[in-house]
């Protein structure tokens, strides 16, 4: 089963994420800060991650610069509420960025996009 770590401070994301993936099939483990994700990310080793940029301790960019050096070819898809982040050069090193929606289907696609051969 692939494992998605789900990086993001918002309670109700962790919800409708872990219901509409572990629907589809994947393991999903959640992180709710930077410093657990990184941590999580070491123990877990994930088939890819969906991060957040903004959180209370540590910025997701940082976060994805941290993750890439250890793991290059991990899929890392970067979804947020903010547009004005795309232009920032850290967020190009995310494979996918991608505005947070009520309508899931762009993330679920990027995601099988990664995962599903």
């Amino acid at each position: 089963m692939k494992k998605i770590l789900l990086v993001d401070d918002e309670e109700s994301i962790h919800l409708l994420y872990r219901e509409e993936f572990e629907e589809e099939g994947f393991e999903v483990h959640s992180a709710f800060r930077g410093e657990e994700a990184l941590k999580k990310f070491k123990v877990i080793s994930p088939d890819l991650v969906i991060l957040d940029i903004n959180m209370p301790d540590m910025n997701g960019i940082e976060v994805l610069r941290q993750m890439k050096e250890i793991n290059p070819a991990l899929p890392v898809i970067l979804s947020t509420a903010y547009h004005e982040y795309k232009q920032d050069l850290g967020a190009w090193a995310s494979d996918e960025y991608i505005v947070k929606s009520s309508d899931l289907g762009e993330l679920k696609e990027a995601v099988r996009r990664y995962l599903v051969k």
